[in-house]
C-alpha cells in the first residue's frame, strides 16, 4: 500500500511540475496571431481577442481570454459577442507546437442572426458557385487547428429576417461533440419570450454533415417544450417529440419524416417537407390520434361555463369565448398566407372543439399564396356526418371566406351550446348551404355573414313551449271542448323542415313545415342572432287530445291555430287567436243549420226570407 501511494504521490509531482514548466515555458500569447489568421484563412470572418490569453490548468489545460467578438466580412455589426472564452487543449501536442483544442467554450456571450451580421460580398468580387465551409486541407505550416467540442452556457440569440421582428432566444445552454468525419451530438436547451409568450424548449440530436453544404441530415431524438402565457390556457401547453430531418442544398429544400409530436392530451405523427424559396412551398401530411383544441387554443371551461349561464336564466348576453382560430389580430394572420404556399393533408381519429367531438376527420388544404382552398373536410359528429367544404381569399386588401356546409343527422342541441345560443332545441338536423362572410370567426359569422340554406330537423324538441297544450288549453277556456292533459313543456315534432336565409345578423326562415302525430305546423319567422330576439308565425293544427263536442273537435282538427312567438329567447311570449277561430266555427254552423231551416220551409215566405239574408251574409 505504502509503494502505491509512493507512486501516486511521484506521478502527481511530475505532473505538476510538467504544467508548471509548460505555462511557464510556452506562452499561450502565442497563439493569439495565429488563432486570428486561421479564423480569417478557412472562413473570412473576423476574430478579435480583447485582453491577453492566460493559462488555466485545473481541471483541466486550458486558455482564457478575454472579450471576445467574430465579425464577418463587409457585417456592420459582430456575429458573436462574448465575455469570455475557454479553450481546452491538449498538453501533448504543446510539446511540438500545435494548437489541438479539445473543446471551445463561450460564457455570456451574445450572438446576432441579423441582417446586420450577414457576410456582405465586396463590390466586384467574383461570384462563386458554391461556397465550400468545410475544413481545408492545409500545407504543413508549423501549427494545426482542430476544435472537437463546443459549449455555449448563459447566452443569448438574436435572429431575424429581414424587416421582420426580432426573435431573441435566451439562457442559452449547448453542447456540441464532433469526430473528424464531421457526425455531431448537439444538446440544446433556451427560453423565447415573444408577444407575452413564454416559450421554453430543449432538443437532443444527431447531425452528419459529411457532405456538407451540399446535404445535412439530422434525427432529433429528444424535444421538450412548455408554452406559457399568450392565448394558451392557464396551465400552459408542455409536450415532446422527434423527427429525422434532411437538408439538399441544390433544391434548397427541408424534408422530414417520422415525426411524432405531443401538445398536452394531443399527439401526432407525419412528414413533410418546404422549398425555401421567396415564397415557401409547404408539402405537410399528418396524422392526429387526437387533437383537443379546447385544451390547446382557449380558456378551458370557457364554452361549457358560459351556456350553463344561458340556460340559468340571466338577461346579460354571456361574454363570448374567442374563437380557436381566431383572436384580437385576426386579419394579419389571414395576410400570412400570402407568403407561403402550402398543401396539407390531415387525418385525426378524434377532434375536440368547444365541447363537440369529431371522429374519423379528413382535410384537404390549398393555399396559393393567399388563396387557401379546402376541397375536403369532413368527419363524423356523434350518430351524424360532418363537411366543410370552403376558400378563404386574402390576397385582396379585404378578405373573403366562403363556405358550403353539409350536415347529415347532426344533433343540433350540441351545436348550440357550443357556440353559447341560449335555445333549449334538440335534434337531427341535416343541412345544405352556401355562406360567405369577411373572416373565419364564431362572432362575425353571428353578425356579419350571408348565406341561404335547406334545412331538416327530425325528432325535435323544443323546450319551454307545448305547441299542442297552449292551443287545447285556450280552446278549453272559451269552449265546452276538454282537452288530454299534457303537463309536458316541450313541443316535439317528428319532422320539421324550412328555408334559411342569413343577412348580416338576421336569420329569416320560411315555409316552416312540421309534422307529428300529435300536430302539424307551418309558418314563417326571423331570429335576430346579436340581440337574441324571435318573431315567428305559425299556423297550428292539433290532430290528437281533443274530447268534447264531435263537430267542434272535427273542426278543430281540420283548422290551423295561429301562434305567434317572440320576445327575448331566454323569456319568449305567445298571443293565440283562438277565439277568432271559435266565433267563425259558431257563424258557420248558426248559418248552416239556419240555411237547414230553411231549405226545410222553402215554400213558406219566412223561409225564402231566410234564405234572401243568408245569401247576402
Amino acid at each position: 500500500m505504502r509503494r502505491v501511494l509512493t507512486t501516486l504521490m511521484i506521478l502527481l509531482v511530475v505532473l505538476v511540475a510538467g504544467l508548471s514548466a509548460l505555462v511557464v515555458m510556452v506562452n499561450p500569447n502565442d497563439f493569439r496571431a495565429y488563432m486570428v489568421r486561421q479564423v480569417e484563412a478557412r472562413s473570412g470572418y473576423q476574430l478579435n481577442l480583447e485582453g491577453p490569453l492566460r493559462w488555466h490548468v485545473w481541471p483541466q489545460l486550458s486558455i482564457l481570454s478575454g472579450r471576445i467578438t467574430l465579425t464577418a466580412p463587409g457585417a456592420t455589426e459582430p456575429v458573436v459577442r462574448a465575455d469570455n472564452m475557454r479553450l481546452d487543449v491538449s498538453l501533448l501536442p504543446l510539446l511540438s507546437h500545435q494548437l489541438k483544442v479539445k473543446q471551445v467554450m463561450l460564457r455570456g456571450a451574445v450572438i446576432q442572426l441579423t441582417p446586420q451580421t450577414r457576410k456582405m460580398p465586396q463590390q466586384g468580387a467574383p461570384v462563386a458557385p458554391k461556397e465550400n465551409t468545410l475544413p481545408e486541407v492545409e500545407d504543413d505550416r508549423g501549427w494545426s487547428w482542430d476544435i472537437a467540442r463546443l459549449q455555449v452556457a448563459d447566452s443569448v440569440l438574436v435572429f431575424q429576417q429581414e424587416d421582420d421582428e426580432q426573435v431573441t432566444v435566451r439562457n442559452i445552454r449547448l453542447q456540441m461533440e464532433q469526430n473528424a468525419t464531421h457526425q455531431a451530438s448537439v444538446d440544446f436547451s433556451g427560453r423565447v419570450n415573444r408577444n407575452q409568450r413564454d416559450l421554453t424548449l430543449s432538443v437532443k440530436a444527431n447531425v452528419d454533415a459529411s457532405e456538407y453544404p451540399q446535404r445535412l441530415s439530422a434525427a432529433i431524438s429528444d424535444v421538450q417544450w412548455q408554452l406559457h402565457g399568450g392565448d394558451a390556457p392557464p396551465q400552459g401547453i408542455s409536450g415532446q417529440g422527434s423527427l429525422a430531418a434532411q437538408w439538399h442544398h441544390d433544391s434548397q429544400q427541408l424534408s422530414f419524416s417520422d415525426l411524432k409530436l405531443s401538445a398536452n392530451d394531443s399527439a401526432f405523427s407525419g412528414k413533410g417537407s418546404v422549398i425555401l424559396s421567396e415564397k415557401p412551398q409547404w408539402s405537410l401530411d399528418l396524422a392526429f390520434d387526437t387533437l383537443n383544441l379546447d385544451n390547446l387554443l382557449t380558456a378551458k371551461g370557457s364554452a361549457s361555463s358560459n351556456a350553463a349561464t344561458a340556460q340559468q336564466g340571466q338577461q346579460a348576453q354571456p361574454r363570448r369565448p374567442r374563437p380557436v382560430i381566431a383572436n384580437g389580430e385576426m386579419q394579419p394572420e389571414f395576410t400570412s398566407l400570402r407568403d407561403f404556399s402550402a398543401q396539407v393533408a390531415l387525418r385525426a381519429k378524434a377532434i375536440l372543439w368547444r365541447g363537440m367531438r369529431f371522429e374519423n376527420v379528413n382535410g384537404q388544404f390549398v393555399n396559393a399564396a393567399g388563396l387557401l382552398s379546402i376541397p375536403t373536410l369532413q368527419g363524423k359528429m356523434g350518430e351524424g356526418e360532418i363537411s366543410l367544404p370552403g376558400t378563404l381569399d386574402v390576397r385582396h386588401e379585404k378578405s373573403h371566406a366562403a363556405f358550403q356546409p353539409k350536415l347529415d343527422n347532426v344533433e343540433i342541441g350540441t351545436i348550440l351550446k357550443a357556440f353559447n345560443y341560449p335555445i333549449s332545441l334538440t335534434g337531427k338536423l341535416s343541412l345544405a348551404g352556401d355562406f360567405s362572410g369577411n373572416r373565419i370567426d364564431a362572432d362575425d359569422f353571428r353578425r356579419a355573414w350571408q348565406g341561404d340554406a335547406r334545412l331538416e330537423l327530425k325528432e325535435s324538441r323544443m323546450e319551454g313551449l307545448n305547441f299542442q297544450q297552449l292551443v287545447q288549453q285556450a280552446v278549453a277556456r272559451s269552449s265546452n271542448v276538454q282537452a288530454q292533459q299534457n303537463y309536458d313543456n316541450a313541443t316535439r315534432l317528428d319532422s320539421l323542415s324550412a328555408a334559411l336565409t342569413l343577412d348580416e345578423g338576421t336569420m329569416t326562415l320560411a315555409d316552416m313545415q312540421g309534422r307529428s302525430p300529435l300536430l302539424t305546423i307551418s309558418g314563417e319567422g326571423t331570429l335576430d342572432l346579436v340581440r337574441e330576439l324571435c318573431d315567428t308565425h305559425f299556423n297550428v293544427r292539433v290532430l290528437e287530445g281533443w274530447k268534447g263536442d264531435g263537430k267542434l273537435v272535427d273542426y278543430l282538427k281540420e283548422t290551423a291555430i295561429p301562434l305567434s312567438v317572440y320576445g327575448q329567447w331566454q323569456s319568449l311570449n305567445y298571443s293565440l287567436q283562438v277565439d277568432q277561430i271559435l266565433r267563425k266555427h259558431l257563424q258557420e254552423e248558426a248559418k248552416r243549420r239556419l240555411n237547414d231551416w230553411a231549405d226545410r220551409n222553402k215554400d213558406s215566405q219566412n223561409g225564402k226570407d231566410l234564405k234572401k239574408l243568408l245569401n247576402k251574409l
